[in-house]
């Protein structure tokens, strides 16, 4: 889906994905690598296959958009430990992704710091073009990640939850791209207070995106949540 946002043609992924064709950047949020392994080392067992899954979707986006640059909005590991938990094989995997193009490691909450070993730069934000792109949103205008959106909508009288990008005029924030990454609703005053004229939310299909008003969400169910 192609989104106008502060004077720019952008595209939504049905992915989660952002792509900005004019530099040939894609960005993704919160990848949140090696969460599995995390978990695994505070007792809770999940399948260790996150990081196998989150890098496959992101190799097939390079290969198909052939973007120049890609820019991880923080969280691109679960936790510090996780870029020394990689196998051998998904340490190739990612180094041979950070050396294919510029690879820009925004740090996030989860991961403050990042081993250079695994190539590209880190930052704390990358302004482009007049664009902030940053790990957490902010008072000022920007494209952001950390908050995880999700939204529930009727639809053909079915009720649909699914990652979403949200976005006003001023920020805009990407789903979470991690296969064990969860949700927040849109509902939630972390986001909604983002948005005090209210937002969109770009709901992810399996093909496409799909815009709804944020008057036609719908709040989780038994939350005290409404609609602002």
């Amino acid at each position: 889906m192609q989104l106008s946002f502060r004077g720019h043609d952008l595209v939504l992924d049905p992915s989660g994905a952002l792509f900005w064709p004019r530099h040939r950047l894609l960005a993704v949020a919160d990848l949140h690598l090696e969460k599995g392994a995390a978990f695994a080392r505070r007792g809770s067992l999940l399948p260790p296959y996150d990081t196998h899954a989150t890098l496959a979707r992101l190799e097939g986006l390079v290969r198909s958009l052939a973007p120049e640059t890609v820019v991880s909005l923080g969280d691109g590991f679960h936790d510090r430990e996780g870029p020394d938990t990689l196998s051998p094989d998904l340490f190739d995997r990612l180094s041979a992704l950070t050396r294919a193009v510029r690879w820009i490691w925004i740090t996030g909450n989860h991961d403050p710091l990042l081993p250079l070993a695994l190539g590209g730069a880190a930052l704390s934000e990358l302004v482009l073009d007049g664009l902030v792109f940053r790990h957490q949103p902010a008072a000022a205008s920007g494209i952001a990640g950390h908050l995880h959106p999700k939204a529930r909508v009727w639809s053909r009288g079915r009720l649909l939850c699914r990652p979403c990008f949200t976005a006003d005029d001023d920020r805009l924030v990407l789903p979470a791209f991690g296969s064990f990454s969860g949700g927040l609703n849109v509902l939630d005053p972390a986001v909604s207070a983002l948005y005090p004229r209210g937002f969109s939310a770009y709901l992810l299909g399996d093909a496409r995106v799909f815009r709804f008003p944020h008057a036609v969400l719908a709040p989780e169910p038994g939350s005290s949540l409404r609609r602002h």
